[in-house]
């Protein structure tokens, strides 16, 4: 006796080139609402930075990927907009060392890469903090006047990669002067080693 002559299983079953429109748009959906999770906990976008240089070594690497967070949204103890600077740490720690590792636009720019080094100390406007320094950071000044940003053109932040010699806003050719808080674009707060390789990738291959 013959089976059944009706359709078979395989004719209900959309065409290959649907099935796979379908997939891209389900894989599509799920990376877009796995972003928006992750900007409603953070309130930064976005949320993630893939880190290009090591001068965040061995804390941050190269190549790892950084959660972001907006530094006001859970700010530690002693912060000052949010920010947690080593100086006011008194056993606050971010990636083993005191202090909050800031994502800031240098010099204000938001045609620049933004840098990820950590808070050192809070400056005032026209302030001389050459007493407050770590003179091994100074790239060899010996007083105020041999620093730049010193005075302070401006109240602000003073940084530093962990695995750098010298501040951020000292030096020949300053990084970046004193960070205003408005500068600073978030904390970081978590990172996933190498997983930023693939966003390098992708920028250096577009």
């Amino acid at each position: 006796m013959s089976g059944d002559d009706g359709p078979s299983s395989s004719d209900d079953e959309p065409p290959q080139f649907v099935q796979y429109g379908l997939d891209i748009v389900g894989s599509a959906g799920a990376v877009i609402l796995v972003g928006l999770l992750l900007f409603t906990v953070s309130g930064v976008w976005p949320p993630l930075v893939a880190i290009e240089s090591p001068s965040m070594d061995p804390q941050i690497e190269k190549g790892d990927l950084v959660f972001v967070m907006e530094e006001e949204r859970f700010a530690g103890p002693n912060e000052r907009d949010g920010v947690v600077t080593a100086a006011d740490a008194d056993g606050y720690r971010k990636f083993q060392r005191p202090g909050d590792v800031i994502v800031f636009q240098p010099d204000g720019s938001d045609r620049r890469t933004p840098i990820i080094h950590r808070a050192m100390f809070y400056v005032e406007e026209g302030e001389n903090w050459y007493s407050r320094t770590d003179p091994d950071h100074l790239g060899g000044a010996d007083n105020c006047d041999e620093l730049a940003n010193c005075p302070a053109p401006h109240a602000g932040f003073i940084t530093k990669g962990d695995n750098n010699n010298q501040y951020d806003q000292v030096g020949s050719s300053p990084i970046s002067e004193p960070v205003e808080p408005e500068w600073v674009i978030g904390t970081a707060e978590y990172r996933v080693p190498l997983l930023g390789e693939i966003r390098l990738g992708w920028n250096q291959a577009s």
